[in-house]
Formats: structure tokens, sequence, C-alpha cells
């Protein structure tokens, strides 16, 4: 009895297992982090191109 709680004591895998977790998990806030980020500022910039394509002047064709 002794031998199996000093076995379930040495045993790691479950802590491995956790700091893997947390691992993905910071990741994948620091990736929807930058694509939240990176989304917006392209947002922007078409937002701007759009305004201008609208404001320009259709140049009517030469018959």
């Amino acid at each position: 009895m002794k031998n199996l709680f000093a076995r379930f004591a040495k045993d790691e895998s479950g802590a491995t297992a956790i700091e893997y977790g947390l691992i993905a998990a910071l990741i994948s806030v620091a990736i929807i982090g930058g694509a939240t980020t990176l989304g917006t500022s392209i947002d922007s910039k078409l937002q701007g191109i759009s305004e201008t394509l609208d404001g320009a002047v259709a140049v009517p064709a030469a018959d």
C-alpha cells in the first residue's frame, strides 16, 4: 500500500498535461488578440478605400 502511494505521488503525467493545456490556452489567446487587431486595421483600410471610391467622379465615356 505504501508503494502505491509513493508511485502516485511521483506520477507527474497529469501535471504535464495541465501545463500543455495552459500553454495551448495562452497561445490561442495571443492568436485571437493578434487576429482581432489585424482585422480592425484591415477593416479601417478597406473602409478608407471604399470612401475614396464612393467620392470618385465617374468620367463619361467618349462616343
